[in-house]
């Protein structure tokens, strides 16, 4: 079993970790080995979005060999957000109790997934942070480290939201968390998925945690990151800022009007 500071994961219950994948070719033969060596006892789902070069039949092959690795064939390419949603669902449908979010590229470390399966322990959602103590980039230009940074300071203002890094997606989650979250609900496509969930999970009291990661830049392939996403993300963050603002000051009115007709004595 896996360990950190001589303890495993039995107490945790049965493991996923999703990956989602398009043309990620490369990247998968790489990242499932390093996978099932820090956390043996884990299984993996490739979630993969009919990729053109082949991923999905080469992650079928993976499968054929180890019982603990699972390939989810998804009929095209429909986003981040959506890949990971179908991940969750399976997840819930086969009886998992943990779900763990991992990029294919390399750049979230296997090395590093149980000190957040033990951050778990203590919490609903374990988030892992670039941006907290201990953590931090690697092989980012200072322009795309200062955008990244810029975007979580506009989140924790704009939504009032208690992270450091609320974009990562590097994250661990309890199946009752995921349950607790409404992911029907969940409509936000691209990396603010990432800010969604962690609202959503902060709104309902539940309990989010940040443990520091080494993230780094992948190696092989191309970023998914573009101006598009940003700008998305950008503008849905301040939607659900005014959003909550607005009913706040609500509140806040009919509570100064009950109190001035008496209402509520």
């Amino acid at each position: 079993m896996s360990t950190i500071d001589g303890e495993d994961f039995a107490d945790l219950g049965r493991i996923l970790v999703i990956i989602p994948t398009y043309n990620e070719k490369e990247n998968v033969p790489r990242i499932v080995p390093r996978l099932r060596a820090a956390v043996p006892e884990a299984h993996v789902l490739v979630a993969d979005d009919n990729s053109p070069d082949g991923t999905g039949v080469l992650a079928d092959r993976m499968a054929e060999v180890d019982d603990h690795v699972h390939v989810l064939h998804r009929m095209g390419k429909e986003g981040l957000g959506a890949a990971y949603l179908a991940g969750f669902s399976w997840a819930l449908e086969h009886g998992y109790d943990v779900v763990v979010e991992m990029d294919a590229d390399g750049s979230h470390q296997p090395e590093q997934l149980p000190r957040l399966l033990d951050g778990l322990r203590d919490a609903d959602l374990v988030l892992g942070s670039r941006y907290v103590p201990g953590g931090s980039v690697v092989n980012w230009p200072k322009s795309r480290e200062f955008l990244s940074r810029g975007g979580n300071w506009y989140t924790r203002k704009a939504l009032g939201l208690p992270v450091q890094d609320a974009t990562g997606g590097y994250r661990a989650f309890r199946a009752s968390t995921l349950r607790a979250l409404d992911l029907n609900g969940v409509g936000s496509a691209g990396y603010i998925f990432q800010v969604d969930l962690a609202y959503r999970a902060v709104q309902r009291g539940l309990t989010v945690t940040e443990v520091p990661i080494e993230f780094v830049e992948r190696e092989v392939g191309e970023s998914k990151m573009n101006q598009k996403i940003v700008s998305e993300a950008l503008w849905h963050v301040t939607v659900w800022g005014v959003r909550d603002r607005t009913r706040r000051l609500g509140r806040r009115r009919n509570a100064r009007q009950r109190h001035t007709t008496g209402e509520g004595w």
